[in-house]
């Protein structure tokens, strides 16, 4: 067969499908033409004539109030809020803070997001949380009468140590630094075969977080007030706490041998804040001792006693794992972490796993509040534990569980979550617009970096409490860590590595640490009173303070007359009106009242000499620099720049006149 054209010659194929000469269809099968589309639309059809579906509205975004923990990373915000992750990286974005899905989120921006989306965020953070939420509820034939727990409080110097040692006939008082106590004490009394346990909190100021966990820990407080010095800022500081716990208040009025004693004085100023005597037709129970001569002390016992049993009739069952708050804790050097415990319930012996916050261990050894080592504490009694692999925060709660396993899982689960509540209290790192604009606007900030080091957790508590309030917009103080024990050389390192100051309580650095310290050039400071730390850290701000530049005027001269020097320019003969002016100075031009220029006095003379100064109520000539546009009648105004240096953070020094 001859083909047309240029077409090459190639065999015949059949068409169709089955029939000779058709053409092959081509079909195309869609899976997904009869399935619903993911936007609830149905697919379009080819000219079927089929009219669309309307397009359904997207779900509508959920408006209620929502709980996070603190720390929440995005992912599990986003999750939480029923919001698309992107759309909370936007807003951050436009905070100038840059997210992935797994990073922290700080409390701030927490709720700056909170806001932008108009939702009611809480943020629950671990101080809130409870270690131990079930409550127990034991049959009452396996409780037993345990003995009160109270709380000695008061003002500082008040006689609340001095009290106690006189009912437990123990000196403490000899070993506490500067007069005051600094540690919580936990001890027991015998009164008529019955047993008090007696817990010692420290009256300072700066003590109000310790205060505060004996005050949840006890059963009854008594108040102690100084009957020559009335009720003071942390007496009423104490009440708040005892009824924040809801525990009664027993008021010992001590001090009543001194000559100015006034107890009628003092309970009248307690009846004030709602303390109303017994006698005057209240229900507290007051009672007026002297711990110095150990005058009516068992009446004050008594009254504990009569108290305990007719408002609390405290009982617990001693039958079961053992549980109770960690009143104290610190790195003995020997013995390890040292953690003294309150057993509320069960009771505790030697070989249980326990677990206190991010801490566990398994118990290998517990002394009574005498130091005698004992196997087992009941409800009621404090005891020291060793065994614990570090020391545990003080005020968390302590419990036995089945295992060491157990034990340190749910220690490592506090830890992590401890970790992320540090993160969520950091500042930002990002850098925006903003912040760098504000820091152009405000000037560098000068740091102050710290390492506190202390013998128990609580003092480095009140240790960190106190130097957090001191604020500055010209100086920042970061305490980068803090801990319990010796200072050792990988505290030098940090100190070394980040610029800063090593602050020791009641500890001090070993002879390597030392030699470290002084090869490193860091500087150590040990103090053993808080009083003495509080001020060395404060005026070690204050060094850092940038001295004030103030001005002061100095003399005035009045311009008479114009002398024209070729190779000079124009010199001013000037009469001086007031002070001195000197050579050098700074000084202002002023015409008319208005300052027309700034410039300093490049020559000084008296008739044809050099002059160094010229006081006042003579003449003088005036050269001054960069400037020959003086005339006659002008006042040439004369000041000095000083710095003035800081001697406190709260003093604003003014401009000298």
């Amino acid at each position: 067969m001859a083909n047309g054209g240029n077409r090459p010659n190639r065999p015949l194929r059949p068409r169709g499908g089955g029939g000779a000469g058709g053409r092959r269809r081509r079909v195309v099968i869609d899976n997904q033409a009869a399935r619903p589309r993911q936007d609830g639309r149905q697919a379009r059809g080819r000219g079927d004539g089929a009219p669309r579906e309307p397009r359904t509205q997207a779900p509508v975004q959920p408006t209620g109030p929502v709980t996070v923990e603190s720390g929440v990373t995005v992912r599990d915000f986003s999750q939480a809020l029923g919001v698309p992750m992107p759309e909370l990286i936007k807003i951050l974005m436009g905070l100038g803070q840059m997210r992935t899905a797994t990073q922290s989120l700080t409390d701030e921006e927490v709720e700056l997001i909170g806001a932008e989306l108009k939702r009611d965020v809480q943020i629950k953070h671990a101080s809130d949380e409870e270690e131990e939420p079930e409550s127990f509820e034991d049959p009452e034939d396996a409780l037993v009468t345990r003995p009160p727990v109270v709380t000695i409080m008061g003002h500082v110097d008040h006689g609340k140590t001095t009290l106690l040692d006189a009912i437990r006939n123990a000196k403490v008082v000899e070993t506490e630094a500067g007069g005051i106590t600094q540690h919580i004490g936990a001890y027991q009394v015998n009164v008529d075969d019955r047993r008090i346990t007696f817990l010692d909190t420290p009256g300072h100021e700066a003590f109000t977080a310790m205060r505060a966990r004996g005050a949840k820990v006890t059963d009854i407080a008594v108040l102690v007030v100084a009957a020559d010095d009335g009720v003071m800022p942390q007496t009423k500081e104490s009440i708040a706490h005892a009824r924040a716990a809801e525990v009664p208040i027993v008021v010992a009025i001590n001090k009543i041998d001194l000559p100015d004693a006034n107890s009628d004085r003092v309970k009248a100023e307690l009846a004030q804040e709602g303390l109303q005597p017994e006698e005057w037709g209240g229900t507290t129970q007051f009672s007026e001792v002297s711990a110095k001569t150990q005058q009516n002390l068992d009446d004050l016992l008594e009254k504990i006693l009569l108290v305990a049993d007719l408002e609390l009739d405290p009982k617990a069952n001693p039958n079961t794992d053992a549980s109770g708050p960690i009143i104290e804790s610190r790195l003995d050097v020997g013995r390890g972490p040292v953690a003294t415990m309150l057993v509320h319930r069960g009771t505790l012996t030697v070989g249980d796993a326990i677990v206190a916050g991010d801490a566990h261990g398994r118990v290998k050894a517990l002394f009574n509040y005498k130091g005698e080592k004992i196997q087992k504490a009941l409800p009621g009694e404090p005891v020291e534990i060793l065994g614990f692999d570090k020391p545990p925060p003080a005020g968390e709660l302590a419990r036995v569980v089945e295992n060491d396993r157990l034990a340190r899982e749910l220690a490592t689960r506090r830890a992590e979550r401890l970790r992320r509540e540090q993160l969520a209290t950091q500042r930002p790192s990002g850098a925006s617009l903003e912040n760098l604009f504000e820091q152009m606007q405000t000037g560098e900030v000068a740091d102050l970096n710290l390492v506190v080091k202390g013998d128990v957790v609580g003092s480095v508590e009140a240790v960190v409490s106190e130097l957090s309030k001191f604020a500055h917009s010209e100086v920042r103080l970061n305490v980068i860590h803090q801990g319990v024990g010796a200072i050792t050389q990988n505290d030098i390192m940090l100190a070394s590595a980040s610029d800063a100051l090593i602050v020791g309580f009641n500890v001090r650095p070993n002879a390597e640490a030392r030699e470290v310290a002084s090869r490193e050039g860091v500087e150590i400071r040990t103090y053993n009173v808080i009083y003495q730390l509080t001020e060395d850290i404060e005026q070690a701000l204050v060094g850092k303070l940038a001295a004030v530049r103030t001005e002061e005027t100095i003399g005035e001269a009045e311009v008479r007359a114009l002398f024209k020097v070729s190779r000079l320019g124009t010199i001013a003969g000037c009469m001086v009106t007031h002070g001195v002016v000197r050579r050098n100075a700074d000084v202002r031009v002023i015409r008319d009242g208005t300052v027309i220029y700034t410039t300093t006095i490049a020559a000084l003379k008296r008739f044809k000499d050099d002059a160094r100064e010229v006081a006042e109520g003579f003449e003088c000539g005036i050269l001054l620099d960069g400037f020959n546009d003086v005339k006659e009648g002008d006042v040439l105004e004369v000041f000095e720049t000083r710095e003035v240096e800081r001697t406190s953070l709260d003093e604003v020094p003014s401009a000298a006149s």
